[in-house]
């Protein structure tokens, strides 16, 4: 509430009191509100995601960045945005056009990996391979329509800026329906996660179990990416950090990664309105706005190398 210009702490305090000037009462419940609302419900969702692919499909680094559903959905919002369908002021038609990306991207991972059995190793092979063609197709189309480059930019990196009432309207209930999903899943995903062989003897259908999951988990990314584009990393290191924090029992840890899902987001939020204020200051420049995906990508690349440095440092 705070991160933005002009207000502080206790110009934010007499709004939510029922108190402040009308220019303060406009920026902190018309703007900055929806704003935090919509990147609270879009990092819980991403959180959730990411916790539901890594279990399903058994890889670690499994997310929706790298199983084709975030540049599916991003693909879908792109060409809508393009062909003048869809765009930030219709949001409507912006989750149906992600909605529509999400699924195919997933649907083609799955066609690809169908007769393999779901083989965590082939999925997470095809599954790269599925997000470099889309994010391939998503270039050929701005290519197509380089005017439309400023306006679908933000989907590619990911932003909540501009976001409104509108968008939170549309994205909780989406949000709230596939989350509570998300959680009654928990014990399929929990034998999932032990391995098929060990799912089968305990009288899952494997294949039924993990589609609903798959399904579950780009609903809920795809929802995401309508509300604020692409944000990179999140779905994939916060189910690592819901896991050290609340361990391993899914029935607590898929809320926890809710929560620090949408705590990662909002957090990132706020960092970058706070390093977009100080680097206008630095430039000399009336307004610099750094997207919040940029912040999660470039902290989120350097915690990934980290982590990987020490997993393969000397014991």
């Amino acid at each position: 509430m705070v991160a933005g210009r002009s207000l502080d702490v206790r110009d934010v305090w007499q709004v939510f009191g029922g108190g402040g000037d009308p220019a303060a009462r406009h920026i902190v419940l018309r703007l900055r509100l929806p704003r935090a609302l919509v990147a609270l419900a879009a990092g819980a969702s991403l959180g959730l995601a990411g916790m539901i692919l890594q279990s399903a499909l058994r890889n670690p680094l499994a997310g929706p960045e790298v199983t084709g559903v975030t540049p599916g959905a991003v693909l879908g919002a792109v060409t809508a945005t393009g062909l003048g369908l869809a765009g930030w002021r219709s949001p409507a038609a912006v989750v149906i056009a992600a909605c529509i990306g999400g699924f195919a991207g997933a649907g083609l991972l799955w066609l690809l990996t169908g007769r393999e059995k779901s083989d965590p190793a082939r999925t997470a092979v095809h599954g790269v391979l599925v997000s470099a063609v889309l994010t391939g197709l998503t270039a050929m189309v701005l290519l197509v329509a380089p005017g439309e480059l400023g306006s679908v930019v933000q989907w590619l990196v990911g932003s909540t800026e501009g976001r409104v009432w509108e968008h939170w309207v549309l994205l909780w209930p989406w949000a709230s329906v596939w989350a509570i999903a998300a959680w009654i899943m928990a014990g399929p995903l929990t034998l999932l996660r032990c391995g098929d062989e060990q799912a089968a003897a305990a009288g899952l259908a494997t294949g039924r179990a993990r589609a609903a999951a798959l399904g579950c988990a780009v609903a809920l990314t795809a929802g995401a990416v309508s509300a604020v584009g692409a944000l990179g990393f999140v779905g994939l290191l916060v189910p690592h950090l819901a896991f050290a924090v609340f361990g391993a029992d899914l029935r607590r840890a898929l809320p926890g990664a809710a929560l620090l899902g949408a705590a990662v987001v909002t957090g990132a939020d706020a960092g970058a309105q706070w390093l977009s204020r100080a680097l206008a200051g630095a430039l000399d420049m009336d307004r610099l706005s750094v997207p919040t995906g940029a912040l999660t990508t470039c902290v989120g690349a350097a915690l990934l190398l980290a982590v990987a440095r020490r997993g393969t440092g000397p014991e």
